[in-house]
């Protein structure tokens, strides 16, 4: 009689080979820790009221949520994507995607993350499912409110609204019999400064109902004028993104573009192209917005969904003013070929440029040249035809991507292709003129602070650069400005000879503090 063999088992977390009398389907070492592993820990809520998460969940992309949660200080060491992954029946690569790639939309999915992690609800830019544990609160009333870039009638607490000042807008909506008590479903306060929920207070409420119906009913109602209301949405998004940093601006944004993408193929075809023009406009910014958040993934994606936009909607100046936008990132990541050729194909596509933006594509060019190792001279001559052009073009109304391209910015940009050519001092000189006149945003200010103060460093100042780099880092930490924080980095890096001074360590300390 032949003996059999019992086939080798092996563990299904480490490969180990099992023990005959094991039955189990993991080692003896991968089963000590598989109880603490099995689930996420319990958490208090302080765990979520970190600046690290409310920045990560201000940005409505579970990636970053993710990312923020496994690398949190409350752990002993981060947590490991396969870890994670575990928890959320997702393998390491795709926690890895998820993290870097652009925002996850699936609801169910966002849903079933958030739960299992034990997300608050009231964090979320996405209202959790009812559950047989939730209680209804029987004295709601609603406000005007875009979630997910539906207009919605929102129920909140009445008191806890009013505590978060919101009192003046539902006064104004109790005016107008606009209150409904009573609604039957269990409500969450929205956070004042947060972003679960997008509250608006626009002059005439009626808008919004108005939104509300173009949503409803896009082939009926989505005309000019609701196309008129998103534009006005986008521009005040625009006009405070200097103040109140990209994560505040952000979730309206993505609001508008998620509405845009949902009912662009709804509309009658004579405001399809107004929208896709509308859309590509919303989606550079976008890209803008991931930029200064340092998340390439998404500004890669909202340039790119742009650009797919801009040649629907044959908005040919568009399409130039994306390639532009893609050499400017090309020059925070350091590749001086993609700024040149990106800059050129602006310059050389077949459409007319606006004369602004033309002369914003002509001053990256004397950037991408001076990255290069073009002579001096050749830079020079490209910044003087860039300054031409702006000075001889008084005004742009047609274009609204290009108003912020002004005299300032233009020696703001000729600034820092004197650092790139070797000039420093000069650009030390040029940055500080443009900040002294206090035209700047409040987070322009801190950004070319930064950058000044990498030219002072390369100037061989390391006391006067630790000095403005400390300034730009108390603006990029109160505007979350992750760019800022970034250029900070590098001049902390030269300033490394002179690390012993008290300005540069005590930058080198801010700088670090900040990054966490």
């Amino acid at each position: 009689m032949v003996a059999t063999t019992e086939a080798a088992r092996t563990c299904d977390r480490c490969g180990a080979r099992l023990a005959r009398d094991n039955s189990d389907t993991r080692c003896s070492a991968c089963r000590s820790v598989r109880g603490l592993l099995a689930k996420p820990p319990v958490l208090p809520r302080e765990f979520w009221d970190t600046s690290e998460m409310r920045d990560a969940l201000d940005t409505w992309h579970m990636g970053r949520v993710i990312y923020a949660y496994r690398t949190h200080p409350r752990h002993p060491r981060p947590l490991s994507q396969e870890l994670v992954g575990n928890w959320l029946g997702l393998t390491q690569v795709q926690v890895g995607r998820i993290e870097k790639g652009r925002a996850p939309e699936e609801l169910s999915k966002l849903v079933a993350w958030a739960r299992i992690l034990s997300i608050p609800g009231d964090l979320l830019w996405f209202r959790l499912p009812q559950t047989d544990s939730d209680e209804w609160d029987a004295a709601a009333v609603t406000v005007p409110a875009i979630v997910n870039g539906r207009s919605v009638r929102l129920p909140i607490d009445a008191d806890a609204a009013r505590a978060r000042g919101l009192g003046p807008l539902l006064d104004q909506l109790a005016d107008q019999g606009r209150l409904r008590d009573g609604l039957p479903f269990p409500v969450q306060p929205p956070r004042q400064q947060g972003t679960a929920v997008q509250i608006l207070a626009p002059d005439d409420v009626a808008e919004l109902e108005q939104l509300a119906a173009a949503l409803e009913d896009a082939r009926r109602y989505l005309d000019g004028s609701a196309v008129d209301l998103f534009r006005r949405l986008l521009d005040r998004s625009k006009a405070d993104d200097g103040d109140r940093g990209a994560a505040k601006a952000l979730p309206l944004v993505l609001g508008i573009l998620g509405a845009i993408s949902q009912h662009v193929r709804e509309v009658k075809s004579h405001v399809r192209c107004p929208l896709l023009s509308l859309g590509a406009d919303g989606a550079e910014f976008a890209g803008w917005l991931y930029r200064e958040l340092q998340d390439r993934g998404g500004a890669t994606f909202w340039y790119d969904r742009a650009m797919e936009w801009a040649q629907e909607a044959n908005d040919t100046a568009m399409q130039g003013y994306v390639l532009l936008k893609k050499s400017q990132m090309a020059y925070e990541e350091r590749d001086a070929h993609r700024v040149v050729t990106f800059a050129e194909a602006a310059h050389q596509g077949p459409w007319t440029l606006p004369p602004i933006i033309r002369a914003e594509v002509t001053q990256q060019h004397a950037l991408g040249l001076a990255m290069v190792g073009e002579p001096i001279s050749e830079v020079e001559q490209q910044m003087q035809v860039a300054r031409d052009i702006l000075t001889q073009a008084a005004s742009d109304e047609e274009t609204g991507q290009c108003v912020y391209f002004t005299l300032d910015t233009l020696l703001l940009r000729q600034a820092t292709c004197y650092t790139e050519a070797g000039k420093p001092a000069r650009a030390a000189a040029l940055f500080e003129d443009v900040i002294a006149s206090c035209r700047l945003s409040h987070r322009d200010a801190g950004f070319f602070r930064a950058r000044r103060a990498t030219a002072l460093a390369l100037s061989g100042e390391p006391d006067e650069a630790a000095e403005v780099g400390l300034q730009a880092c108390r603006t990029a930490r109160e505007t979350n400005s992750g760019r800022t924080v970034r250029i900070l980095t590098e001049t902390v890096e030269i300033l490394r000879p002179w690390s012993g001074r008290p300005g540069p360590r005590a930058l080198r300390q801010a700088v670090l503090t900040n990054s966490r």
